[in-house]
């Protein structure tokens, strides 16, 4: 049986992690915006986010991937705020328009241990990136006190690799979007102009450290996961996308293409994002990853 990447490390290699990422932190260097916001001086940058844990909610999901959700639920702990602002986000309330609660390191630690209590498969960190120091430094406490659970890394794909170097042996499972596969469409619809590299370069690094996805007895454990969202009229960029994982990650690449689209928050600004994809337009993105050799890709 496959255990907790974070559990061959001690205290003190996962504490000296969270005190390097708190460093990037503030000027902050987490994302790739590198927006410079001196978080120790109350300064909130791009994400809106401090130095304290911000979280809105928590608890068991079953509407993840079924690997993910085995019997107990995915262990989701949703973090506010984001790097990206995308006109379509369906957590806009918690990503964009701060809903949440500042708690402490222990608090997060203590979320972490009641979602292993109440038999959830892993710990799911929703939107994670720009809270990466808070959440090593309460997995520190939390393996301390007998956490034992795989730790996913829910992430919109908008990653900064250092900050990525920084979780290898700690994060089990990197479930990253890849949302576009042009960075004119990433720029209007997600204010990001340099995601495709960004996301790239992120994915290369995360296949890096933890492989293609490793499922035990139906359940996840270890590797990478990653989903696209069709979006209408081919917005999403699914061929680039599609043919970019399987020729440059790996064909074994599990991959989500999601059919869930619809119209949420700011969507209806743009008038092509006003309707849910066509079953034809998702049908014609699984082709793509049929033909492009991605023989774990499909609805997940």
């Amino acid at each position: 049986m496959t255990h907790p990447l974070y559990l061959d490390l001690t205290a003190t290699e996962l504490k000296a992690r969270a005190a390097e990422l708190r460093a990037l932190a503030s000027p902050c260097r987490l994302c790739p915006r590198e927006c410079g916001a001196h978080r120790e001086r109350g300064e909130r940058g791009f994400c809106r986010a401090g130095l304290a844990p911000w979280v809105a909610s928590f608890g068991p999901h079953f509407g993840e991937e079924d690997v993910l959700v085995g019997e107990g639920g995915s262990g989701a702990i949703f973090l506010s705020g984001c790097n990206l602002h995308c006109l379509f986000c369906q957590n806009y309330a918690i990503s964009q328009l701060g809903e949440g609660e500042e708690i402490g390191i222990h608090d997060l630690a203590r979320i972490m241990l009641r979602l292993q209590e109440v038999g959830c498969e892993n710990v799911n960190l929703v939107t994670p990136t720009h809270q990466a120091p808070q959440i090593v430094a309460a997995l520190a406490l939390a393996r301390d006190e007998g956490l034992r659970l795989p730790l996913v890394w829910n992430c919109g794909g908008y990653e900064s690799v250092d900050t990525l170097r920084l979780l290898a042996g700690i994060v089990d499972i990197y479930m990253p979007d890849f949302k576009y596969g042009d960075n004119a469409i990433a720029a209007e619809l997600s204010g990001a102009p340099d995601y495709v590299e960004r996301a790239r370069d992120a994915l290369r690094e995360m296949h890096r450290q933890v492989g293609d996805l490793i499922v035990e007895d139906g359940i996840a454990v270890h590797g990478l996961l990653v989903r696209h969202l069709v979006l209408p009229d081919g917005l999403a960029g699914s061929e680039a996308v599609l043919t970019f994982i399987a020729r440059e990650i790996s064909p074994d690449t599990f991959v989500n293409v999601m059919a869930q689209y619809r119209p949420t928050h700011r969507a209806r600004e743009c008038p092509t994002l006003a309707r849910r994809p066509t079953a034809a337009e998702y049908e014609r993105a699984l082709d793509i990853a049929r033909r492009s050799g991605l023989h774990r890709a499909g609805p997940h």
